[in-house]
């Protein structure tokens, strides 16, 4: 096992986790917030495992999944408006619970954690068919187009994977005011993917050809 990817991979968890952490529960006044305890575990307990199993599997993908640095400006300022979104949505839950805000049903949180799970279950399965997957816009060498499986259904399964996640967070936390800052991050992600498309047509061998295979790019039969 590489000790060095190891304690990286240790710290960036530790880290989400207290950061997020506070983000919900100092907001909201109180560690009694049971909403921000359910996103806690189903956020981070799946994360946990994967990133073990992927220590011992596959590290390489973990090695690009830490990677976070934008090289690119204009994909850097994607990164912050997502960091931003999270920062705001978070601390209006945690407000929201502090102040008796309207609180959503807690049938409706149950659903969103039931979608959210599943949600994890398909991104595990994009990294499963991709193992080329980064959280930057790069071409690795010896990349090749994946045209199979989800890949063959929309060209960016992750992103979709991602946006029903992301989008099921607010609702979990039972926030309908923290749902709708996060419904900027479609516009986010439509931004992000428009720049990788260009980048992958031109450096990726065989990706305009699977453009005119997979028509759809994050929803199939909307977009």
């Amino acid at each position: 096992m590489n000790m060095k990817l190891f304690f990286e991979a240790l710290i960036k968890f530790l880290s989400g986790v207290i950061l997020v952490g506070l983000l919900i529960f100092l907001p909201a006044g109180t560690f009694a917030f049971f909403n921000g305890w359910l996103l806690m575990g189903i956020l981070f307990v799946p994360m946990l495992f994967a990133g073990i199993v992927m220590i011992f599997k596959n590290p390489d993908l973990l090695r690009n999944r830490l990677e976070a640095k934008e090289k690119q400006k204009e994909q850097d300022l994607v990164v912050k408006l997502s960091g931003l979104m999270f920062l705001a949505g978070f601390i209006v839950a945690g407000l929201g619970y502090r102040f008796d805000w309207y609180i959503l049903p807690h049938n409706v949180s149950l659903v969103a954690s039931v979608l959210f799970l599943l949600s994890y279950v398909l991104y595990a399965e994009v990294m499963r068919e991709n193992t080329y997957l980064s959280r930057t816009i790069k071409v690795q060498e010896n990349q090749k187009v994946i045209d199979t499986g989800l890949y063959g259904i929309v060209r960016h399964p992750m992103y979709s994977a991602t946006l029903l996640l992301f989008l099921s967070m607010p609702l979990v936390l039972g926030s309908i005011y923290s749902f709708i800052i996060f419904l900027v991050y479609p516009f986010i992600i439509a931004k992000r993917i428009k720049y990788e498309e260009e980048l992958l047509e031109k450096e990726l061998d065989g990706y305009s050809e699977y453009k005119q295979k997979v028509k759809y790019r994050l929803i199939p039969f909307v977009w």
